[in-house]
C-alpha cells in the first residue's frame, strides 16, 4: 500500500510541492553579443536550455535583434524570489558595476556556456 498525503507530510514536514521546489535551482545571468556591446540580464531555472535559445534565436525580443548570445556570467541559488530581487539590482546598477563583475569572474568575456 502506498503513502499516503498524510504520511508524507509527517515524515517530511512539508508538502510534496515544497519538497519539489526546494530542490530546484534559479540562475541569473548576463549574455553580451560578439562586440561586448550590449549587455542583458536575465532569469531562468534552466540555463543551458535558456542560453541555448538565445543563441538559436528561438528568443524573440531584445537578444534576438541585437544578437546577444554569448554567457559571460553567471549565478545560482534555490530561491526564485532571491533571484528576481538579484537580476532587477542588477539591471538597475549602472553599466560600469556589470562590467566589474563580469570581468571579476571572467575577465576574458570567454562564453562559458560550453562549461555548463
Amino acid at each position: 500500500m502506498g503513502m499516503t498525503n498524510h504520511d508524507y507530510l509527517s515524515l517530511r514536514g512539508r508538502s510534496p510541492w515544497q519538497s519539489q521546489q526546494m530542490n530546484k535551482q534559479y540562475y541569473v545571468y548576463i549574455l553580451t553579443n560578439k562586440s561586448n556591446s550590449v549587455l542583458y540580464i536575465g532569469v531562468t531555472n534552466d540555463l543551458k536550455r535558456r542560453v541555448f535559445e538565445h543563441k538559436e534565436k528561438l528568443v524573440p525580443g531584445f537578444t534576438k535583434k541585437y544578437n546577444v548570445d554569448k554567457l559571460v556570467h553567471f549565478e545560482f541559488g534555490e530561491d526564485i524570489i532571491g533571484a528576481i530581487t538579484r537580476e532587477k539590482k542588477l539591471k538597475d546598477g549602472p553599466r560600469s558595476r556589470k562590467i566589474k563583475l563580469i570581468e571579476h569572474s571572467n575577465p576574458e568575456w570567454r562564453d562559458l556556456f560550453d562549461d555548463l
